[in-house]
């Protein structure tokens, strides 16, 4: 790897901000993001099984359905939560590790679960470790990210959830075509377990991962920052580290106005994100679906019925993963602030045309305003949330502030997922894009307002960017 030395004038963070990227940064990246795929898995691989469960597992309660499908996003919330005064505390990579620890149990649990009551505490457990995972992933990141890419290794996050929404699919797939006989018996069973592949690889790789310079620093623990620093492409050494960041000057200061307002930003932008409804594609899609009149889906056995809505609602992860690539090549080059307002705004417009099509009875026209719904969010909306959850905020208070934000994140996801059984029985989908069209169109008009632009700063210039905001009651 190639190395900054010393000598050129600039502090050590600073090389480390302005440095080179390298295999081992995307490495790292996609380590800190397993998180992700595990939580975009769980959380539509539910939608999957849930027509194969046994008839014990079956529910006409709409709220303890709503938890079947939401309880992994209460987990969320809670580990996410319980996270919070841990990260700042222990750091961030004995916390991934202990989050993949966590996991496997929960998806091994939820695959020999015996009755609905372990698949609801499984799913919780489950939840607990993505919440966790999420509140880590995107702090620990931008904490060793150069300031250049912070952004589309961020965005890593998000094109994780989509891979994991996708791949519960294409799995769910596999496995009913594969055992059509042991669909209401091993199958889902087996898309329930598998999870635990991945998770289990992923707590033996996170051990090789260096801890967080920032953060090492932060903790006056100078020769684990220089042996991390060392690993990142920046040549340094105790003495200088010492003299550049001492450790009286690293010690937890005063939350500022500049902090507050950062996480007003954010817990709003992350409360946006999930009650506009992008997830209720992802989690309802085969229901939904298969409720709508379409050739093929109400043809044939259940199983064949299940298969149709599956392979129908996995075009919508396909669409998700693609549109996050978009993302993922712009953040950088066009920004926080403009990916997010352009993202909203696309929402509400094929919301409503999703609305309006379906109350002219064009199910298919209101399938491709959902698919371009899913392509603006995704581009614009999914990972902007994440990445300024890590970037927003200094080193002493990144971990508690993440936390909190991703708290905010998955309460607002368990809302909406779990009111929407009741919504879909009353206002029904059309009424349902109605609401989320509205939504949209206040979050758009909301972060034109007040959201600033952070393209190309380091974490620390964009502290004292919402210092400088807050003292001087500035908006954009």
């Amino acid at each position: 790897m190639e190395t900054a030395g010393a000598g050129t004038g600039e502090r050590i963070l600073e090389r480390l901000d302005n440095g080179k990227t390298s295999r081992f940064f995307w490495f790292l990246t996609i380590l800190s993001t397993i998180g992700g795929f595990l939580f975009g898995y769980d959380t539509s691989n539910i939608g999957i099984v849930e027509g194969f469960l046994p008839s014990s597992y079956v529910t006409v309660n709409p709220f303890i359905k709503g938890y079947l499908f939401s309880g992994v996003s209460l987990g969320a919330a809670v580990g996410a939560l319980l996270a919070a005064g841990l990260i700042d505390r222990y750091g961030r990579k004995y916390m991934l590790i202990f989050d993949a620890f966590l996991y496997s149990i929960g998806a091994i649990l939820s695959a020999v679960t015996v009755d609905l009551f372990m698949l609801l505490v499984s799913r919780t457990l489950i939840g607990i470790a993505v919440g966790a995972d999420s509140a880590i992933a995107t702090a620990y990141i931008s904490e060793w990210a150069p300031k250049r890419r912070r952004g589309s290794f961020s965005i890593l996050q998000q094109w994780m959830i989509t891979v994991g929404i996708l791949g519960s699919y294409l799995i769910g797939l596999a496995v009913l075509y594969g055992l059509p006989s042991q669909a209401f018996n091993l199958d889902w069973r087996i898309m329930l377990g598998i999870a635990a592949v991945p998770s289990l690889i992923g707590l033996g790789l996170r051990f090789v991962m260096p801890e967080s310079p920032r953060w090492l620093v932060l903790k006056g623990k100078y020769e684990k920052a220089v042996e991390s620093l060392k690993r990142l492409g920046v040549d340094t050494n105790e003495a200088e580290l010492k003299m550049e960041y001492p450790l009286s000057s690293a010690r937890k200061k005063r939350m500022t106005p500049g902090v507050k307002r950062a996480f007003i930003i954010v817990g709003l932008f992350m409360m946006f994100q999930q009650i506009t409804g992008i997830n209720i594609p992802f989690y309802y899609g085969p229901f939904i679906i298969s409720s709508l009149h379409l050739v093929g889906s109400t043809g044939g056995g259940s199983v064949m019925t299940e298969e149709f809505a599956v392979e129908a609602a996995s075009i919508f992860a396909v669409i998700n993963v693609a549109a996050t690539y978009i993302g993922f090549k712009l953040i950088d080059r066009a920004g926080r602030r403009t990916l997010a307002i352009t993202g909203y705004t696309g929402m509400a417009v094929f919301g409503f045309l999703g609305a309006a099509l379906k109350y002219a009875n064009s199910d298919i026209g209101m399938l491709v305003a959902l698919s371009l719904f899913i392509v603006f969010f995704a581009f614009g909306v999914g990972g902007t949330g994440w990445i300024i959850q890590g970037e927003y905020f200094p080193t002493e208070y990144r971990g508690t502030m993440a936390s909190l934000i991703a708290f905010i994140d998955w309460l607002s996801n368990f809302a909406i997922v779990e009111i929407f059984p009741f919504m879909d029985s009353t206002i029904h989908i059309a009424g349902s894009l109605v609401v989320f069209g509205v939504l949209s169109v206040a979050a758009a008009v909301v972060f034109y307002m007040i959201m600033p632009v952070t393209k190309g700063k380091s974490v620390e210039e964009i502290t004292e960017m919402f210092d400088r905001m807050a003292s001087q009651g500035g908006g954009k």
